[in-house]
């Protein structure tokens, strides 16, 4: 609970959805939920309106929404609940996500990799029990590990920014797997510096993970379609699937195909349907101490 003492910064009339959605994240890391009226007149908005960003907060997995307000989603930390790359173009990562799951569909054993897209795959994913999905994402593993596939995540040093798992440990669990395909993101995606990745640490799984794929399926949205990273992960190769959207270049499309890769876009007319369900259980009640 916060500091009744702290006092707040005054509302700011007309801030961008996304910053909206920021404070709603920020209020409810603070005082663990919040209530839509007292939110609504802090921001200077209507209740529909803070209604409908807890919503989307809530498709996008950050919030599970009670009555009047919002409480933290139970398999998220805080700490990717503020990752603002999660809040960017969340649309486009559905669509992308929904129209590369029936990719790997057939396949027993696929590496999933990290960042805001892969999570939207793993809700998307068509759950098999002969399915093995092995992956550094811790949450990718939450979204998984209570449908009937077989995750296995991989060990080492966690990565508090984004709850993924690093490192030699890591590196050496995915040794043990042959992958049938492997499902990655990337920070960066051009046609003169292949993937790229925002650390080496993230770069060096990718590489293991592509070494031991037969098949390799790339999910970037378009604003990542021509754009670099600090670490490279390798050149791109010809077999490579690219999902991507309708905003990104077309020029760097162009080039990409000119190095062998196949390209899907996924178009802003298709229709969204909903992620599978998970079945969860209610959680012990906790007395306070």
């Amino acid at each position: 609970m916060s500091d009744p003492d702290v006092r707040r910064a005054p509302p700011r009339p007309g801030r961008a959805p996304v910053d909206r959605r920021h404070v709603i994240l920020e209020r409810v890391a603070d005082e663990q939920s919040i209530a839509v009226g007292d939110l609504a007149r802090e921001l200077g908005v209507s209740e529909m309106t803070i209604r409908r960003d807890i919503r989307l907060l809530e498709r996008d997995g950050f919030l599970r929404q009670t009555y009047g307000g919002a409480t933290a989603h139970l398999t998220r930390s805080l700490d990717v609940a503020f990752n603002a790359r999660a809040l960017q173009h969340p649309r486009e990562k559905r669509l992308i996500a929904m129209r590369a799951a029936p990719l790997v569909d057939g396949r027993s054993t696929i590496f999933l990799g990290v960042g805001t897209t892969t999570e939207q795959f793993a809700r998307y994913l068509h759950a098999r029990e002969d399915l093995t999905v092995v992956t550094p994402s811790l949450v990718a593993a939450s979204l998984l590990g209570t449908r009937p596939v077989r995750t296995v995540i991989l060990g080492g040093t966690v990565r508090r920014d984004d709850l993924t798992a690093t490192g030699p440990i890591a590196a050496a669990t995915i040794g043990r797997f042959r992958f049938e395909a492997a499902v990655i993101g990337a920070a960066g995606i051009s046609a003169r510096w292949g993937l790229t990745e925002i650390s080496d640490e993230e770069a060096e799984i990718q590489r293991v993970a592509i070494d031991r794929a037969e098949q390799v399926i790339i999910l970037a949205d378009g604003s990542k379609v021509g754009g670099a990273a600090t670490a490279v992960v390798g050149p791109l190769q010809p077999g490579f699937t690219l999902v991507t959207d309708i905003s990104a270049p077309a020029a760097e499309l162009a080039a990409l195909r000119t190095q062998g890769l196949s390209i899907i876009i996924a178009g802003r007319d298709t229709a969204e349907p909903e992620p599978p369900r998970r079945r969860v259980s209610p959680a012990p009640r906790r007395s306070r101490s």
